[in-house]
């Protein structure tokens, strides 16, 4: 199954492409080539770039001691697990104290080595980083790549409380919902959402031998979703076919 992941509000939508760019970070810094870390590199100026939203941080602590309270309403039922629950409860708060003890916005220290910010301000241009604009960048891709390697673990090191603190917030939205099958008919599925709970991500797995894209809008009310073919010209079809997929709601 293919799985989409839609955000139904602005904060899970910049979560998610903080989670996006951290896992495209940590393929890359594995690998040993220099053009696998110059792109590294380049992940760590995204996610500098995506945390520069000022609310970022306080949005992140907010919403972890939110969870923390509502694991703790738990305490006493006798279908929850307290070693369990006691554990969880205890990653939180190491996220929390993380995330909290660390000063200004994730990758701030790296703004004040000059070196990266020369890279940095050329990166994007397309072929800015050449050897004879910047002849020291090139001399450190020639270094040997565990030496690289042992850089960029430094430099990512200084983002790691806000995406251990997104990573789990993540994981613990995406547990809250439960995945139901429907029906597309005619390639459009509507449904209205219930009053009185907030959904966060809208979860969508479909069968890929189906070769149907999801077209997903949604918001607070209702969500939409149209099911798109790939023609042979590269464009983009509606499909009329009804076709049956997974719908999760996470709230």
């Amino acid at each position: 199954m293919t799985l989409y992941e839609y955000p139904l509000n602005e904060r899970v939508r910049t979560y998610l492409r903080l989670e996006h760019l951290f896992l495209r970070l940590s393929l890359l810094m594995a690998r040993t080539e220099p053009l696998d870390h110059h792109y590294a590199l380049a992940t760590i100026f995204e996610v500098m770039d995506v945390a520069s939203r000022a609310d970022l941080k306080s949005d992140a602590l907010k919403d972890l001691d939110k969870q923390k309270q509502t694991l703790n309403s738990y305490r006493g039922n006798p279908a929850i697990a307290e070693n369990v629950l006691d554990a969880v409860v205890a990653q939180i708060d190491q996220c929390f104290t993380n995330l909290n003890n660390q000063t200004g916005k994730a990758g701030h220290s790296l703004t004040e080595n000059d070196w990266l910010m020369s890279i940095r301000s050329r990166i994007n241009i397309p072929g800015g980083t050449c050897e004879f604009d910047l002849p020291t960048y090139y001399a450190w891709q020639q270094k040997p790549a565990a030496q690289r390697q042992a850089d960029l673990q430094r430099w990512a090191q200084t983002l790691s409380p806000l995406a251990e603190a997104i990573h789990l917030l993540l994981k613990m939205l995406r547990e809250t919902g439960g995945a139901q099958k429907v029906v597309a008919s005619n390639g459009q599925f509507q449904q209205i959402l219930p009053q009185g709970r907030t959904f966060q991500l809208l979860r969508l797995s479909i069968d890929p031998l189906l070769a149907l894209i999801p077209e997903i809008s949604g918001n607070r009310l209702m969500v939409s979703i149209r099911l798109l073919q790939h023609q042979s010209d590269d464009r983009l079809q509606p499909s009329h076919q009804d076709a049956a997929f997974e719908l999760t709601l996470c709230s």
